[in-house]
C-alpha cells in the first residue's frame, strides 16, 4: 500500500501543544511535512499562557527527525493570525495546510452565561479559524494549491447542555468551511470539517472511565487525509469518535408547495414538511447554493401549471 506522505508541504496546526492538535502535528510530520506548532498554552478558559505545550510538541518532531516551530501567538485576534501564518513564510517559504483545532469550553446554561464567557469561546473556534484563514487563503490560491481542515464538534451538530458559546462557534465553522470550500475551488484550495470525539483535557470533569478507546491518535489519520494532496473532496464533514469515520451532512427535505400559507396551513401539513423519504442532499461547491434555489423555484413552477 502507498504510503501517504507530506514532503515539502508546510503545515499549520493550531492547538498543536496537546491533545488532537499534538497528534496532528506529529503524525504530518512523522509524515514529511514541516510544522508550525502553534499554541499559547492557555487553560481551558483560554487564561494564562505556557510556552511549554508547544516546545514540548516541536520538541518530539525535532527528535524525531522531523522538521517544526514554535509559535506562541493566538488565534483569537487578526493580529495573531497574521503571526501565525508569517512564521510559516518565514520559516518555510511556503505555506500549503491549516489545520485550525485551538480551542477553549466555559460552560453555563442560558441562565447564567456571560456575554463575555460566549465571546471568548466565539473568539478562539469561529473567529480564530477566521483570523487565521483569511491572510492563508490568498497565499493557498495564489499558489493554486491548499488544503484547509477546520474543527467541528457534535456539540456543533447536535447541541448539548450549558454550552451555547461552543455549539454556536462550532456550527458556525460548517458554513465558513463552504465558503472557503466554493471560492477555492477554481484555486486548488480544498475544505473540509473534522468533527472529532477524544478523551483530551477539555474532557476534565467528565467521567470518561467507561468510554472505549478515544485517544488523538485514532482522529489523526482522518485530519491526515483531509490535509493530503490526494484528498478528493471538499465542502465534506467527517466524524471521528472511538475508531468510526463517517460523513455527517445537512439534508433538506422534498417539502410542500403552496402559493400561499396560513398558521393552519402549516400545522396540517406538518408531518408532510418533515418527511424526510425524498431528501435533497446539496454539495456546497457543486453549486448548492442555487440548486436548492432552482429546485424550490422548479416545484413553484410545477405547482403553477398543475393548477393551470
Amino acid at each position: 500500500m502507498r504510503e501517504y506522505r507530506f514532503d515539502d508541504r508546510v503545515a499549520v496546526v493550531t492547538g498543536a501543544g496537546r491533545g488532537l492538535g499534538r497528534a496532528y502535528a506529529l503524525l504530518l510530520a512523522a509524515r514529511g511535512a514541516s510544522v508550525v506548532v502553534n499554541d499559547p498554552g492557555f487553560s481551558q478558559r483560554g487564561e494564562n499562557a505556557d510556552s511549554a505545550p508547544a516546545a514540548d510538541t516541536v520538541a518530539a518532531i525535532m527528535s524525531a527527525g522531523g522538521n517544526a516551530v514554535v509559535c506562541t501567538e493566538s488565534v483569537a485576534t487578526e493580529s495573531g493570525g497574521q503571526a501565525i501564518v508569517e512564521t510559516a513564510l518565514e520559516s518555510y517559504g511556503r505555506l500549503d495546510i491549516v489545520i485550525h483545532n485551538a480551542g477553549n469550553v466555559r460552560y453555563g446554561n442560558l441562565r447564567e452565561l456571560t456575554h463575555d464567557d460566549f465571546d471568548a469561546v466565539l473568539d478562539v473556534h469561529l473567529r480564530g479559524a477566521f483570523n487565521v484563514v483569511r491572510p492563508a487563503f490568498p497565499v493557498m490560491a495564489d499558489a493554486n494549491y491548499g488544503r484547509v481542515v477546520l474543527t467541528s464538534s457534535i456539540g456543533g451538530l447536535y447541541g448539548n447542555i450549558g454550552v451555547a458559546n461552543y455549539a454556536a462557534a462550532k456550527a458556525g465553522i460548517i458554513g465558513f468551511s463552504n465558503v472557503i470550500a466554493i471560492e477555492g475551488a477554481e484555486q486548488g484550495v480544498r475544505s473540509n470539517v473534522i468533527v472529532p470525539a477524544a478523551v483530551t483535557r477539555l474532557s476534565e470533569g467528565r467521567d470518561t472511565s467507561s468510554f472505549p478507546d478515544m485517544d488523538p491518535e485514532l482522529i489523526a489519520p482522518t485530519v491526515g487525509w483531509l490535509a493530503h494532496e490526494t484528498c478528493s473532496v471538499s465542502g465534506d464533514i467527517l466524524v471521528a469518535v472511538a475508531g468510526r469515520v463517517a460523513r455527517a451532512y445537512v439534508a433538506e427535505t422534498r417539502g410542500i408547495h403552496r402559493p400561499k400559507w396560513s398558521i393552519e396551513e402549516v400545522a396540517s401539513e406538518i408531518d408532510a414538511i418533515r418527511d424526510t423519504r425524498e431528501p435533497w442532499l446539496l454539495d456546497p461547491v457543486r453549486d448548492g447554493h442555487n440548486e436548492h434555489l432552482r429546485k424550490s423555484f422548479a416545484l413553484a413552477t410545477e405547482a403553477i401549471h398543475h393548477v393551470g
